[in-house]
């Protein structure tokens, strides 16, 4: 397809996206919020792609839909693996509308000073590069449908990563990525959204926060309203809520909406607290000693 031949003046003018009859491709969509969005949309009438490295649990999910669904065994951190997940969902339905581009990962607690280069790159080739690995095959179907984007950032991306920065890193990269669809996509009559959670009731939070000692002692240092979590259905029904609004922007829970639109001078007083609080001192001390 030649986008240059669409016309360039084409705009959104009515928000209201329905996705019944739309393809909607999904991934990391095998459990957790991904799983439950495949629920959310399929009972909204669109057909699902579900892509997930977990080829059997992807296979489990589109039988637990039945019709209108398709399960795709694919790594996000695999480029070509990603165009050949691509073509064979147009191949499979004849089109693709939507992209959710949801699948991540979060690395073991360690500072940058002490992590391996290797776990580093793993988060940054999943979080990030996997989103554009996801999103860029798809861009010219999305543009023919005048469809929608959705990618997955986090209200991490707001805040400092002690202990955990390849995972903000990437979730800031995701918003930018983001942002520049949503400019890009505008002159051809498609759109692009960024999601942003908190903390998600899900395996990953439970292994990284719950079931580990150190994750414990900093998710403490949350204050309310930021500790508040969610569950995964709800931001599954955020997300899918987002793209039939073709919102640009999406946050839940709604007590990081302050945080997210005053961060330029809330992260300023942030930073100099925690890097003068004793209590993440020794945290960051001990996680260092145990590397």
């Amino acid at each position: 397809m030649d986008i240059g031949q669409l016309n360039p003046l084409r705009r959104i003018t009515d928000p209201h996206y329905d996705v019944d009859g739309k393809t909607v491709l999904i991934t990391g969509a095998a459990q957790g919020i991904g799983r439950d969005l495949t629920t959310i949309l399929h009972r909204r009438g669109a057909s699902i792609a579900i892509i997930d490295i977990d080829d059997i649990g992807a296979q489990s999910a589109a039988t637990a839909l039945g019709s209108r669904s398709l399960a795709i065994g694919a790594n996000v951190a695999d480029r070509e693996g990603m165009a050949k997940a691509i073509t064979r969902t147009i191949e499979h339905f004849g089109r693709l509308d939507v992209v959710v581009a949801n699948a991540g990962v979060v690395p073991a607690p360690a500072t940058l000073r002490t992590m391996a280069g290797r776990d580093f790159d793993r988060v940054i080739d999943i979080n990030l590069t996997g989103v554009f690995n996801t999103v860029h095959p798809a861009l010219d179907h999305i543009v023919a449908a005048r469809g929608h984007v959705a990618v997955i950032s986090s209200c991490a991306a707001f805040a400092p990563g002690m202990g955990g920065a390849p995972y903000m890193i990437s979730k800031a990269g995701v918003e930018q990525l983001g942002r520049a669809l949503r400019v890009e996509l505008a002159p051809y009559g498609a759109t692009a959204g960024v999601s942003y959670f908190g903390i998600v009731d899900t395996e990953m939070t439970h292994a990284t926060l719950d079931r580990d000692d150190l994750g414990r002692e900093l998710d403490g240092l949350l204050p309310w309203p930021l500790n508040v979590r969610i569950t995964a259905s709800e931001a599954a029904r955020v997300i899918a809520d987002g793209i039939e609004r073709r919102a640009a922007r999406t946050i839940a829970p709604t007590g990081w909406e302050p945080y997210a639109l005053l961060r330029g001078n809330a992260n300023i007083a942030l930073d100099h607290r925690l890097a003068h609080d004793s209590r993440v001192a020794r945290l960051i001390r001990r996680l260092e000693s145990t590397q």
